[in-house]
């Protein structure tokens, strides 16, 4: 076998590939990266080079998760949030996500390609010319518009490519986090999906969609007094917060339409 051949292979299914991912299992074609900070991971490595976190988690390692969990519980007031892993996840809000969380990534699809092709083919959009934030957009469309039409197939096929897309495109908007957030909740990297929505709640303690990711996420992990503190922050600053009128609430609209009822709820019932 000749390198050009070699190279044209997935290094983890040897299945035919070219560009950035397999499209035959969604793997990386230039090695692993990691969930936490997206760097490079060596084959075999059981943590990141960079940052120490354990390669398929995030907020094992060497700060990450922590340092991110410390930054959002001073922001919302110093509670005292606790961290360990319980409970099952699932998957009927998420189910309810992926019909209302796609949002259009512009011009950049391929001239005359009729609406909708790629989510129901096995093909993936075509991401060569696009930026890496619109890539990656295109690659959380297609992983949602997967789970709405329950092609669990095609949404795990499609999964490690927009999680890496996504982590190649940081420093990422806090739309952008909330996506990355639902794509890990889906994986079922549930920490690493926490530790997303914590990262919009740094920068923005008042963020309806980060605190959403950030309580689905902590009720998942079994944490449910946390999901408490940030359901009681969305109770607490849902109107003045909506009335921002920030572009990611208008494109996530059927979600943030339903948040305060669904913190009352979940208070009412503790």
């Amino acid at each position: 076998m000749s390198v050009r051949d070699k190279a044209s292979q997935c290094p983890q299914c040897d299945q035919p590939a070219s560009g950035n991912f397999c499209q035959n299992c969604g793997s990386p074609l230039g090695g692993r990266f990691c969930n936490s900070c997206g760097d490079k991971v060596s084959p075999g490595a059981g943590f990141c080079n960079k940052c120490g976190t354990k390669v398929g988690g995030s907020g094992e390692g060497k700060g990450g998760g922590n340092e991110h969990r410390a930054a959002a519980a001073a922001a919302l007031g110093g509670q005292n949030l606790p961290w360990w892993i319980a409970g099952a996840a699932m998957f009927a809000l998420i189910l309810f996500l992926g019909t209302s969380m796609v949002r259009p990534v512009g011009p950049a699809a391929p001239t005359g390609a009729p609406a909708g092709t790629a989510a129901g083919s096995g093909t993936p959009p075509d991401i060569s010319q696009m930026s890496p934030i619109a890539a990656a957009d295109a690659l959380f469309n297609r992983v949602m518009n997967s789970i709405s039409s329950n092609d669990s197939a095609q949404a795990q096929a499609f999964m490690p490519m927009a999680i890496a897309a996504y982590q190649r495109a940081r420093p990422l908007s806090l739309d952008g986090l909330f996506h990355l957030s639902m794509l890990n909740r889906t994986a079922m990297n549930l920490e690493a999906a926490l530790d997303n929505a914590l990262e919009i709640i740094e920068q923005n303690p008042s963020h309806l969609l980060g605190l959403a990711a950030a309580a689905e996420a902590a009720l998942e992990l079994g944490l449910a007094d946390e999901a408490g503190v940030h359901y009681q922050r969305i109770f607490n600053v849902y109107d003045d917060e909506r009335n921002r009128g920030l572009d990611e609430y208008d494109q996530h609209s059927q979600i943030v339409a339903v948040l305060k009822e669904d913190a009352e709820a979940f208070l009412a019932g503790r």
